[in-house]
């Protein structure tokens, strides 16, 4: 007899930490001439320098130290000033760390296709699978192609191993994307001086990270209350200044909208604030973004966050699934569907998505919950079709749903309404959720789908209580001699072993004990009284451990 299979250990469920950082954006409007061609010739003499000193970073591989970074920083201060040195060589750093995990992140996609490969390629053709590995290639013409994959990966494999053991990074300043761009203008309906406008644009540096201490948070690029931007212009530029001390004031204000209240506080007490400049081609508009950190809170405790119930939360490729549930882990009301389409562009997916949670949060708020439970998805396994063969569709959902993104964008919007995200384990939690109550809470009048039934397995774990819901137990074993008692009585009710109720509406010949006469026995909506045949399922409603 085989041993019966493991569950895997399932992870206690936390508060989420709130964000770190805040950013927000304005734009900069009633820009003169004399403006704009500023604002491009700094933004093209710094992403100069900021090119050199990223090649040179890329130079020194893991051979870097803090003597090769203060030499770096030395250089660039004599043709800038030593704010914007210290701006460029920590996002050089930033840029080269962020290079250095995509290349680990590669090199593991890379293992685990070979491997992947290699176990296919063992099995015998035609052999079936299984959803815990995959099974063999369908024909010999498909394995020859399979094995020539697998001398393909191995090849990049060994190429990208080579360059992590030698600290070789590949980046392009400006995006990858965009170099590629240039060979396929006409399908990107551009021409050649459009790409090389957007090719600037994206090449120009005007960054300055914030300092505490010193006035309004910034030496570099400084905002007074009254929305006046000034910058200090670099060496080689000084002669454009038009205020003292090599600065030059923008004709334009500025007034942050969003979080503005926030911001003026934090410059009104000298607090650093990071800037950056950045003109949209597209729309050929300036904006500026303003940035800084937020102290690390403690998170709400999670008995406090549930003491009001939860929303338990089912992300799906096209919608989220929410359920409300009391704090004894029933559902409450009607589950609700929050739907987007994430289909389209970058920036759509991330305004559907934005709107559909907005959603969610103002239903949070009229119901009175505190806490919103998901699932704390980490997308380890690959999504190539090394894994999943042939299912280009569940490829492509792997690959475009923003795990990360939609978490991130969830505890930030949350923490804004005074809501706390509550992240569960995802173990099991489709598959108990079908069989345990779907079924139970699908009525004539609601189609419960298994996303809606996932959504209040999520809460209930959130809670503390368990998904999987006591089966009926054998005949001689229930507490009624006709059937199951599906309405169970919790330990401390009073007289809960006692008889019932006679139901005197079926008595023999329908009459009462006085004679009168009483109506027709009519169809039992209870376990107890019907058919054999019938199958029934516990009151999902009722249990509460």
């Amino acid at each position: 007899m085989a041993e019966p299979k493991k569950l895997r250990t399932i992870a206690p469920s936390f508060v989420a930490p709130g964000p770190s950082g805040v950013a927000v954006r304005d734009r900069l409007r009633s820009l003169t001439l004399q403006d704009e061609n500023v604002l491009r010739l700094v933004g093209e003499h710094m992403g100069t320098l900021a090119s050199r000193d990223l090649k040179a970073r890329c130079a020194d591989g893991l051979e870097h130290d803090s003597e090769t970074w203060a030499a770096r920083k030395r250089g660039l201060t004599a043709v800038s000033s030593s704010r914007w040195a210290g701006s460029v060589t920590k996002s050089t750093h930033d840029q080269w760390a962020l290079a250095r995990r995509c290349l680990a992140a590669c090199i593991h996609s890379l293992e685990a296709g070979i491997k992947t490969l290699q176990h296919r390629l063992s099995l015998p053709v035609g052999e079936r699978g299984s959803k815990q590995a995959p099974g063999g290639y369908r024909s010999k013409g498909e394995w020859f192609h399979k094995s020539r994959r697998l001398a393909a990966l191995q090849a990049r494999h060994a190429a990208a191993l080579a360059d992590w053991q030698a600290g070789r990074v590949r980046v392009v300043r400006g995006g990858k994307r965009l170099v590629n761009t240039r060979h396929n203008l006409e399908k990107a309906n551009l021409t050649a001086g459009e790409w090389r406008d957007r090719w600037g644009a994206e090449r120009m540096f005007l960054s300055a990270d914030g300092e505490s201490g010193k006035r309004f948070g910034n030496e570099t690029i400084r905002i007074t209350p009254d929305g006046e931007i000034a910058i200090k212009l670099p060496v080689p530029l000084a002669h454009l200044a038009n205020a003292e001390h090599g600065r030059y004031i923008l004709a334009c204000t500025v007034t942050f909208k969003h979080r503005g209240q926030e911001w003026a506080d934090r410059i009104g007490a000298n607090r650093a604030v990071a800037y950056r400049i950045h003109h949209d081609v597209g729309r050929d508009r300036w904006y500026v973004t303003a940035s800084w950190q937020r102290p690390l809170l403690q998170t709400v405790p999670l008995d406090a966050a549930l003491s009001s119930g939860c929303l338990g939360v089912d992300t799906n490729d096209d919608h989220l699934a929410a359920w409300q549930l009391d704090t004894h882990g029933n559902p409450v009301g009607e589950p609700h569907r929050f739907f987007y389409d994430l289909s389209r562009t970058a920036d759509h997916r991330d305004a559907q998505i934005r709107h559909a949670l907005t959603r969610l949060l103002h239903w949070a708020k009229r119901v009175g919950v505190q806490a919103i439970a998901i699932e704390d998805l980490h997308i380890t396994r690959a999504k190539t079709r090394e894994r999943y063969g042939r299912n280009k569709r569940f490829r492509r959902l792997l690959s475009r749903f923003p795990t990360a993104k939609l978490k991130a964008r969830l505890i930030s919007m949350a923490t804004d309404q005074g809501l706390a995200i509550v992240a569960v384990d995802p173990a099991y939690t489709s598959r108990w959720s079908g069989q345990h109550w779907q079924k139970p809470l699908t009525t004539p009048n609601r189609k419960t789908t298994r996303h809606d039934a996932a959504g209040i397995a999520i809460g209930r774990r959130a809670l503390g209580h368990p998904i999987r819901r006591r089966t009926t137990p054998p005949p001689q074993h229930q507490s009624d001699a006709a059937g199951h008692r599906t309405v169970q009585a919790r330990p401390q009710a009073r007289g809960r072993d006692g008889n019932r109720p006679p139901a005197t509406d079926h008595t023999p010949g329908g009459a009462s004990p006085n004679g009168t006469r009483k109506r027709r026995p009519s169809a039992s909506k209870t376990a107890r009284d019907a058919p054999s045949s019938q199958q029934w399922v516990q009151d999902s409603l009722m249990h509460t451990g």
